[in-house]
């Protein structure tokens, strides 16, 4: 029966592939190398391997060769082939917010949501099989400040300890509000370093993201840290102008921060 050999030959191959150190592929490679199989064919080859639990599919046309250790769950966490998604989908991205910080010191804030911060034109949000993958559009991806953190499957982009701060007040309503970006914020600071950050950071940084920043890590006690940033916007040639704390709160007869010209129309509590 050829249909029978045909389910062989591709589930030999899928299963070939982490002895190469390879955990993706597409359904179009598998087109491309057994051009004799029908369209049909291999969908039904892969369906098959998907209902054994061997492979997972979480893009459209995009498997994952599920690895042992995952197996029982039968669920591949993002992480794990982030990297050779966007490449497949052809983007630039980084891992960012909650899950960025969680690469350097804020581990339990674990998210939910898998968060892809990736460049125009915008990707739909995809929720397989209990994985939440929610992606950020954001115009122009600073690709200089990212850094490769090497995983069992490769390497991935994350957002360095600075662009993730600057991030997790941009970006303060994905995570729950100021109070929250404040609380990773501190659990954070231990890995900043403004002092040698390079100021094309400020480029694609709103300059009340900034300044929120600033007044955020002095409220929190880090004000050589707080210092060290002001020093760069000066350098920058930054102006600040007055900006509520909190976007969209009322802010009239607050008190104001000079230094930072920020209103603060919010009460900062964090989690300890």
């Amino acid at each position: 029966d050829m249909k029978q050999e045909d389910n062989y030959k591709i589930r030999n191959w899928v299963e070939d592939l982490p002895k190469r150190g390879v955990i993706t592929f597409s359904i179009e490679e598998v087109y491309k190398l057994f051009p004799s199989i029908s369209k049909r064919g291999t969908a039904n080859a892969l369906l098959r391997l998907v209902t054994k639990g061997k492979i997972l599919s979480v893009w459209k046309g995009f498997y994952v060769v599920i690895p042992i250790e995952y197996a029982h769950k039968g669920v591949v966490p993002p992480i794990v082939y982030i990297n050779q998604l966007m490449e497949y989908l052809h983007r630039q991205y980084y891992i960012g917010l909650l899950d960025a910080a969680a690469f350097y010191a804020a581990a339990h804030q674990r998210p939910q949501v898998f968060t892809v911060i990736t460049g125009l034109p915008s990707v739909r949000a995809s929720e397989k099989k209990g994985i939440r993958m929610k992606f950020i559009i954001k115009k122009n991806i600073p690709t200089s400040f990212l850094i490769q953190k090497k995983t069992k499957s490769g390497y991935v982009l994350v957002s360095s300890p600075e662009l993730t701060a600057m991030d997790l007040i941009l970006y303060d309503k994905e995570i729950g509000g100021i109070n929250r970006a404040a609380t990773v914020l501190n659990e954070l600071a231990e890995e900043l370093n403004f002092r040698d950050m390079a100021i094309s950071i400020f480029d694609n940084t709103p300059v009340p993201v900034v300044q929120r920043l600033g007044y955020l890590l002095e409220e929190l006690d880090y004000s050589e840290l707080a210092d060290d940033l002001l020093r760069k916007t000066k350098e920058a040639g930054i102006l600040f102008r007055k900006s509520p704390l909190k976007t969209g709160k009322d802010s009239e007869d607050c008190e104001y921060n000079a230094k930072w010209k920020i209103i603060i129309n919010e009460e900062i509590e964090i989690d300890e």
